[in-house]
């Protein structure tokens, strides 16, 4: 019964009073191992519980039927406190903050260094660190742009159970993507996944900017667009988070619903082939498309249904 709050002596002690109705309750003493005084401490909180009445002269338990819900009662009202207190960590987490020795180096901030706007992560553990503890303390959006052609199935591992808690919790997340990133089965599979689950998706067909925004107060921006490996900035400052948030927008209004391009019957995203490319580029930049077509090696003819094709 240790699920229900009792520990083995007291259960043992209850199990006693049902089997022995209405026996006094010094009896007890002689028949377990835990003597006088463990068995005097389980009756007290039993009688507590209300699963033994009487006096010490004659005690019973409650019948099986009411103790146990009564029991069952009692421990999920512990629970329901319990996670009352764990949906608003934000306390105890401010505390634990006020206590840390930041080791990272401070790019800016108050003199005494604390509450710097911009930090350097150049170790991409400490960055994934960075993102489960932002993810973690979102309490209302998360903006995200991802410029690849192919989401990294690293990220993808790490960042969709993060992305799925926050849904859980009530966190608003849109996720920015390109294109081409819908024609990877596993990216595709990754992006539906995660729309299932609640995320607002947008497609670009350019998108070159990588960008991570917790609740409009903190972004994180790669130390190097060309090469993230190098690791990322994390940023408080309001000015330049307010900046992130606008090209995010910005990019945000240009783009289109990732349900509309993946619903049945939508058509297949591809793209041009190498001489669908050198076509429409030859045609696109000359006057006439006599002289396109021959920049593109072929007759006017067939210049001209390739192009169509793409219409």
């Amino acid at each position: 019964m240790s699920v229900l709050g009792l520990t083995g002596t007291e259960e043992d002690v209850y199990r006693y009073f049902l089997r022995n109705p209405r026996t006094p309750a010094h009896d007890i003493h002689g028949v377990f191992s835990f003597g006088q005084e463990g068995a005097t401490l389980a009756i007290s909180r039993l009688r507590d519980l209300r699963l033994l009445h009487g006096d010490d002269e004659s005690t019973w338990a409650t019948e099986p039927g009411v103790a146990v819900p009564r029991l069952m009662e009692k421990q999920l009202a512990a629970m329901h406190r319990t996670i009352r207190q764990l949906t608003k960590p934000w306390p105890i987490l401010r505390s634990l903050q006020r206590d840390r020795q930041d080791p990272l180096p401070e790019l800016s901030g108050t003199a005494d260094g604390a509450g710097a706007t911009l930090r350097r992560l150049e170790d991409l553990r400490e960055v994934r660190a960075h993102i489960d503890e932002l993810a973690f303390s979102a309490q209302q959006e998360v903006l995200a742009a991802e410029p690849y052609d192919t989401l990294p199935q690293e990220d993808i591992a790490h960042g969709r159970p993060v992305d799925v808690r926050c849904l859980r919790r009530g966190v608003r997340i849109r996720n920015l993507v390109r294109t081409s990133a819908l024609e990877d089965p596993e990216s595709l599979s990754h992006l539906r996944k995660l729309h299932a689950n609640g995320a607002q998706i947008r497609v670009a067909n350019e998108l070159s900017q990588q960008m991570l925004v917790y609740d409009r107060h903190t972004a994180l921006l790669p130390i190097d667009v060309h090469d993230t490996a190098r690791g990322a900035l994390r940023i408080e400052e309001s000015t330049l988070v307010g900046g992130v948030v606008s090209l995010f927008e910005r990019l945000w209004a240009a783009t289109t619903d990732f349900a509309t391009l993946t619903a049945p019957g939508a058509g297949r995203i591809t793209r041009l082939s190498e001489t669908q490319q050198r076509v429409l580029t030859c045609m696109c930049t000359v006057s006439k498309d006599e002289v396109g077509a021959q920049r593109a090696g072929m007759s006017l003819r067939s210049a001209l249904v390739t192009a169509h094709k793409q219409r």
